[in-house]
């Protein structure tokens, strides 16, 4: 007997259990009279908007590691048909290279084996020789292109209002230099140092430019494929300031969403025709501090692509995987939306709030009693479907490979 999570009574009949992952085993009882029982699967063939949440240090970014792993490990019929990019802000996923030989008794108990993972792992070209001097260990380095960003993208980054002189400005050389195919930072302040007059808004402007240099995001490397068949994509931004991680997001989040549309729209033609084609795999996108990119309170640049994937990615294949901290910050259209909650432990009074307000009518008693029951121990979640309009509780998997995440100790 096993627990499918993400699947309705139709797909539950279609597909049994092919196609799912494995992320745990289902808890039964309460407290100290707590065990582990049943394995609890997850469907990856559909695309969910799934909201991964809990207090710091409970395990969410130890659980984002498990769901990839499980992706890459799926047999090929199904792996080549998907892949993920996850955004790591914390530089914590790089190690899943390495096996978790920490935990190798533990995941004896669970029949598998300490293992490292066929990850890409690619940073900003600006900041390769912080990453080497630092050890991490790297698949290649990324930039974007400037006339990649819209005066919008701009905007935003350097937090300027378009009604505003700088703003303004701004827009006017961004439209008059977009007619060039590619132009990088210094063409846009030759452009600039052009106008006549404005010469203190000038000045001003061409100096967030020149700070723009300092990203590490400009460059020639460009953007490595991150759609390819079962592959799965890190991209380190770490290192990277709040305003700019969002702007690479957003960069990263059209361009996916813009490829799996075109490719959307030839796999429907090519069924009706009967046509073979090469596709292009679904695609989970998943973010960590997920909170700082579609959020309830701010506008960052990255916000109006992630509304989008919440309320249109079904159709062109795009999963969506937020994990935080605070669900209380996550823009409310997230939460509602989302298909899947699994949340670790929360104390927070406003963060809880916000999940009950999402809860659903086949929820028997109110959620702080789900949390509450929940053995005291790392790992352990409760998990709402609202495709079989179930709720369970669930021990998360120990991981095969290497998990960096886990809080220092003080210690002589």
């Amino acid at each position: 007997m096993q627990i499918v999570v993400g699947r309705d009574i139709e797909d539950t009949k279609k597909f049994g259990t092919s196609g799912t992952i494995n992320i745990g085993r289902h808890i039964v009882g309460t407290g100290e009279d707590a065990h582990f029982t049943t394995p609890v699967l997850m469907d990856i063939l559909r695309p969910h908007l799934t909201i991964l949440c809990g207090k710091r240090g409970s395990g969410k970014s130890y659980s984002m590691s498990v769901f990839v792993e499980e992706m890459l490990k799926l047999p090929d019929e199904y792996k080549k048909s998907l892949c993920s990019v996850m955004i790591d802000t914390q530089g914590i996923f790089w190690t899943m290279k390495q096996p978790n030989e920490k935990q190798a008794v533990e995941l004896g108990n669970w029949g598998l084996k300490p293992r490292g993972f066929n990850i890409k792992i690619y940073v900003p070209e600006g900041q390769k020789k912080v990453f080497e001097q630092a050890g991490v260990d790297f698949d290649g380095a990324f930039s974007v292109s400037p006339a990649e960003l819209t005066s919008e993208d701009w905007l935003g980054v350097f937090e300027l209002n378009h009604n505003e002189s700088l703003g303004i400005l701004l827009q006017k050389n961004i439209s008059e230099i977009s007619a060039i195919n590619d132009y990088n930072i210094d063409d846009i302040i030759s452009r600039i140092k052009k106008e006549k007059g404005f010469e203190a808004e000038k000045l001003a402007l061409i100096n967030r430019f020149e700070l723009a240099k300092t990203w590490g995001i400009f460059g020639e490397s460009r953007m490595p494929n991150l759609l390819e068949p079962g592959g799965s994509c890190i991209i380190d931004v770490s290192l990277t300031s709040q305003n700019v991680r969002a702007l690479l997001i957003s960069i990263i989040a059209k361009k996916i969403f813009r490829e799996r549309t075109i490719a959307r729209r030839r796999e429907e033609l090519a069924e009706t025709e009967g046509i073979r084609i090469k596709k292009i795999p679904m695609c989970w996108i998943m973010i960590d501090e997920a909170h700082n990119f579609i959020s309830s309170d701010e506008n960052s640049a990255s916000q109006d692509i992630l509304l989008r994937i919440v309320k249109e990615g079904r159709q062109p294949g795009i999963g969506l995987l937020l994990a935080t901290q605070r669900p209380e910050k996550l823009h409310p259209d997230s939460l509602s939306q989302s298909d899947l909650l699994i949340s670790h432990m929360l104390t927070s009074k406003a963060d809880i709030d916000s999940l009950r307000a999402i809860m659903q009518t086949y929820m028997l008693f109110d959620i702080t009693k789900y949390l509450t029951d929940l053995p005291k121990m790392k790992g352990v979640a409760i998990v709402l479907d609202d495709n079989s309009e179930r709720i369970y509780s669930v021990y998360i998997r120990p991981r095969q490979s290497w998990h960096a995440g886990a809080s220092p100790v003080a210690k002589i």
